[in-house]
């Protein structure tokens, strides 16, 4: 079994990485191999609703050139999936959000193969608005057919300089009881 998870942030070593770091040792304490890809800060190409994936059928985005389709193939080979991303005017980042909405229509254009695979939304916070990207990483996973996980909390950390978000005990234990119940459901469904 395995778990991707995908760094949005720009910043490499931030508070999006702390948090996705806590959550992949644990998932890794429980048998479950982990891969974390960083996409934040790179020129990451929007979605033009081109419609290329539906026509092309080859599970890849038309642009090849901002390693999307490198996410796109790992998301679609992972058993699990985790979307980390800082919170910017109460949503996510755009190399975020660029992630999310092409790898949300190649999955669809080509059979629905995220259908059925676990995924977790990750947000790091200052203050406020970490709710509103919570949901955006979430509306992904409902519309392409996934399993959600949640925690105990809403699974955010908060903090406002880079490793801030380590003395936010709440927030890490939010992510340590988010790889636990995603370990356990991975484990019951490849029980099956």
């Amino acid at each position: 079994m395995k778990v991707i998870a995908i760094n949005g942030s720009p910043r490499k070593e931030g508070n999006t990485a702390a948090l996705l770091k806590e959550l992949t040792s644990k998932l890794e304490a429980e048998g479950i191999e982990t891969e974390t890809i960083h996409i934040g800060g790179k020129k990451v190409r929007g979605c033009t609703a081109c419609m290329k994936c539906f026509e092309n059928k080859d599970s890849k985005c038309v642009f090849d050139d901002d390693g999307i389709n490198e996410c796109i193939t790992k998301m679609k080979d992972a058993d699990g999936i985790v979307i980390g991303s800082p919170t910017y005017f109460a949503d996510v980042n755009t190399e975020t959000k660029a992630l999310i909405d092409r790898a949300g229509f190649v999955s669809i254009a080509n059979g629905g193969f995220f259908s059925r695979k676990a995924g977790a939304a990750v947000v790091a916070v200052r203050r406020a608005g970490a709710v509103h990207a919570y949901d955006t990483i979430n509306h992904l996973f409902g519309i392409t057919n996934m399993i959600t996980v949640g925690s105990s909390y809403w699974n955010l950390g908060v903090g406002l300089n880079p490793g801030d978000v380590n003395e936010d005990a709440e927030g890490m234990q939010t992510m340590s009881n988010l790889a636990s119940n995603m370990a356990w459901l991975l484990k019951k469904i490849n029980a099956e």
